[in-house]
C-alpha cells in the first residue's frame, strides 16, 4: 500500500505478529522507530492506534473430550475478543471425538488442532513448546484455571516474557490499559491487575463465568508443528471409573467425620447417585483412610467450584473452606449449631445428619419419581 501525506511514498504491511514499516530507510518496530525520522502523530502511530489484539484458548481434554471448563474459557476468550475488536481462536491438542465446528456457538471462529496420539497424555514441557508455537500470532492467551492450566500458563508466560493473570474472574477492562479482576487470599478478597506486556495471558476460575451461546461454525484446521519427545514416560494410569469427575460436577455432596465411619458413607454416595453428583470428603476422612485421597477437597486437596455444595458432618475449617468457597450454592447439614460452616452457608439445617439424611434421600426420591 503506497500513503503520500508526509511528502514522500510510504509503503507499509501489517503483519499478524506486529505492524513493520518501511519508510525511505527507516525501519520501524512496536518497540519505536530506530532513525531520527520517526514523529509523533505520523502514520506509524495511526497504525498502532487502529492495532487489533488477537486471541488464542487453550482447551482441554480428556478420553477425546472437551472438559467443561474449557467450554467456558472458550466463550470468555470470545467475549475478551469483542471488547479488543478482534476474534478468538483455540488450540486443541491430542484426539477429541467432539464436534469441534459447534466451538463456533461458543464465539470460536478457527480451532487448530494438532491430532497426535502421543498427546493424549499430559506433559507440561511438550504443551507449552506447541502453544508457544500457535501463540505466535496471539496478543492475549486463555486457559482454564486448572490442573492443565496451572501447569502451562506459567511455563508459557516465562517462555512468551508475558503477564500471567490466573485465577481470574472477570472480562478484562479494556478502557484505560488492561486490567483483569482475580481472586486472592484463598477468595477472601479481590484483586485488579494490571499487565502492561505485549503478550498477556489470563487463566479463568472454573465457574466463574456464564457461558452465552450464539450461533456460528468454527473453521477446524491442522497446526503443522514439530512435537517434542516428553522427558517423563507415563507408565501407566489409574483411572477411577463410573463416577463424576470432581473439577467437572455440577453438584458435590461431601462428608465429614461426623458421620462417624465408613460403614455409613451411603448417606453421602445415596443422595449423589440420585442428584447425578460427586462425592468429596473432607482432609480428615482421607487422612484416616474412609474415602480415597482423591475425594479429598480443600486447601491442601482438590479447590473446586461446584453449583451446589452439599457438606455433611463437616465443622468448615478455614482450610477446607478454602477449597469451596467459589461454590454458587453451599449447604451445611450438622448438628453443632456453633460449626464455622454456618457462616459460610447458603443455607443450613441443624441437626443429626443420621435422622436429616434419610428425609432428604426419600424426599429426593420422591421428586424424582414423580
Amino acid at each position: 500500500m503506497q500513503d503520500t501525506r508526509y511528502g514522500i511514498h510510504t509503503r507499509y504491511w501489517i503483519l499478524d505478529t506486529g505492524y513493520w514499516i518501511l519508510d525511505a530507510g527507516c525501519w520501524m518496530l512496536d518497540a519505536g522507530c530506530r532513525n531520527n525520522h520517526y514523529k509523533p502523530g505520523s502514520l506509524y502511530d495511526e497504525l498502532l492506534k487502529n492495532k487489533q489484539m488477537s486471541v488464542l484458548v487453550f482447551l482441554d481434554q480428556a478420553d477425546g473430550h472437551i472438559k467443561k471448563s474449557s467450554f467456558e474459557a472458550a466463550n470468555y476468550a470470545a467475549k475478551t475478543a469483542e471488547l479488543l475488536n478482534t476474534t478468538a481462536e483455540a488450540i486443541l491438542l491430542g484426539n477429541v471425538n467432539d464436534d469441534l465446528a459447534s466451538l463456533g456457538n461458543y464465539g470460536i471462529k478457527k480451532v487448530h488442532t494438532v491430532s497426535d496420539a502421543s498427546l493424549n497424555a499430559f506433559d507440561a514441557q511438550v504443551y507449552t513448546n506447541i502453544i508457544a508455537a500457535a501463540a505466535a500470532s496471539a496478543d492475549v492467551i486463555v486457559f482454564s484455571n486448572n490442573t492443565t492450566g496451572k501447569a502451562v500458563a506459567p511455563r508459557l508466560s516465562v517462555k512468551l516474557k508475558a503477564g500471567l493473570v490466573s485465577g481470574a474472574i472477570a472480562l478484562p477492562e479494556t478502557g484505560n490499559g488492561f486490567i483483569v479482576k482475580k481472586t486472592v487470599f484463598s477468595g477472601k478478597a479481590f484483586a485488579n491487575i494490571s499487565v502492561n506486556t505485549a503478550k498477556k495471558i489470563i487463566s479463568l476460575n472454573p465457574n466463574s463465568f456464564s457461558i452465552s451461546l450464539g450461533t456460528g461454525t468454527a473453521e477446524v484446521v491442522p497446526f503443522a508443528v514439530n512435537i517434542d519427545a516428553p522427558k517423563v514416560e507415563v507408565v501407566s494410569v489409574d483411572k477411577v471409573s463410573g463416577e463424576v469427575p470432581l473439577s467437572e460436577a455440577d453438584i458435590v455432596v461431601s462428608g465429614g467425620r461426623g458421620l462417624k465411619g465408613p460403614e455409613n458413607w451411603g448417606l453421602v454416595t445415596d443422595l449423589a447417585k440420585l442428584l447425578g453428583a460427586a462425592t468429596a470428603c473432607s482432609r480428615p476422612v482421607a487422612d484416616i483412610n474412609w474415602r480415597p485421597h482423591h475425594e479429598h477437597v480443600g486447601q491442601t486437596g482438590l479447590a473446586i467450584a461446584p453449583n451446589l455444595y452439599i457438606a455433611i458432618g463437616i465443622s468448615g475449617a478455614i482450610q477446607h473452606l478454602a477449597g469451596v468457597n467459589r461454590s454458587k450454592t453451599i449447604v451445611v447439614i450438622n448438628k453443632d449449631p456453633e460449626a464455622p460452616f454456618f457462616k459460610a452457608a447458603d443455607y443450613g439445617i441443624v441437626g443429626d445428619a443420621f435422622e436429616v439424611m434419610p428425609k432428604i434421600i426419600d424426599a429426593v426420591r420422591k421428586l424424582k419419581s414423580a
